[in-house]
């Protein structure tokens, strides 16, 4: 196979995202202080932009902008543990999760508590964002180098073939970081951003998980192969099943879109295409609950189950 150099970085500029699935003080948010460091995460980020709270709501609401949050409790805790947050983004809380973070010493990177209403802070955010009384503003998170995650090949792999649902997309993350994947490969061209929705839905396996941004897939299957990995796409037609394809060697786990499953040139790419066997007879999974499958069965035949 072909050694082309793979870029690894994310391009410049602000990256379209794909979908979305929220008493009476002021906007004016109040200062609280922090706890004591702490380890985890694994991702450098640029330095967030100013925000202002005059701007008005429609401006706020966009999906660009939403890009530039997370939300939820496990969600922003995980952002708040990772040390590639340290000085940076805005830390938004009501004043029980305010309290919370303070006592519990949450927020172990010195960053500081504005508290502020929660009717406001839903104003902040996308229509229906569940934010749990916490919102982190900062820039999402940017991609690793393959070989960060390929080196040495050992275990499980995820490649996502332009899926761009951020709820299927976070779910993955989560089942990835469950089963003790290394780390998610995704087109940068074609993928969300690791925030908003999509980090709500991973539950903060986005701040934990490795993600490597690529140009291309199908050189970096080739990439991968050279380095001893051995890739298996998902297929609802294939004649093998997963279990008989996979032998427990290093995997990538290939999952395509639930509209057009994994691209054919992709599919070229991958040393054996796969199904899961469904006796019920029903006609396909949601591509995050295949995952989930897909995970599991690699994780045994990886002895890790």
């Amino acid at each position: 196979m072909s050694r082309n150099p793979e870029r690894n970085d994310r391009k410049s500029g602000k990256k379209p995202t794909a979908g979305g699935r929220p008493g009476g003080r002021s906007d004016a948010p109040r200062s609280a202080d922090k706890g004591t460091p702490k380890s985890g995460g694994w991702n450098p980020n640029p330095p967030t932009r100013g925000f202002s709270d005059s701007a008005p709501r429609a401006a706020r609401n966009t999906r660009t902008d939403a890009d530039n949050f997370v939300w939820g409790r496990h969600p922003v805790l995980a952002a708040l543990a990772n040390p590639a947050r340290k000085g940076m983004g805005r830390l938004l809380a009501t004043e029980d999760r305010a309290a919370e973070i303070e006592r519990d010493r949450l927020a172990p990177h010195g960053h500081k508590v504005e508290i502020i209403d929660g009717v406001a802070l839903a104003r902040m955010l996308p229509a229906g964002a569940v934010h749990q009384g916490l919102a982190f503003k900062v820039q999402p998170l940017e991609g690793v180098a393959l070989e960060d995650i390929a080196e040495p090949a050992s275990g499980v792999i995820v490649m996502l073939d332009q899926l761009t649902d951020p709820q299927n997309v976070g779910a993955i993350f989560r089942s990835a970081l469950a089963f003790g994947a290394k780390g998610i490969v995704v087109q940068d061209r074609h993928s969300p951003a690791l925030a908003g929705a999509l980090a709500k839905a991973s539950a903060g396996a986005t701040e934990r998980l490795p993600c490597a941004r690529v140009t291309n897939l199908s050189r970096a299957l080739e990439k991968l192969s050279d380095l001893g990995w051995r890739a298996v796409g998902l297929d609802g037609e294939a004649t093998e099943t997963l279990e008989q394809a996979l032998d427990g060697q290093p995997t990538v786990l290939v999952m395509g879109s639930e509209g057009d499953g994994v691209r054919r040139l992709v599919a070229e790419h991958c040393d054996a295409m796969a199904r899961i066997p469904m006796p019920g007879g029903f006609e396909s999974l949601n591509v995050s609950n295949a995952a989930a499958i897909a995970l599991y069965e690699a994780s045994r035949k990886q002895g890790g189950t």
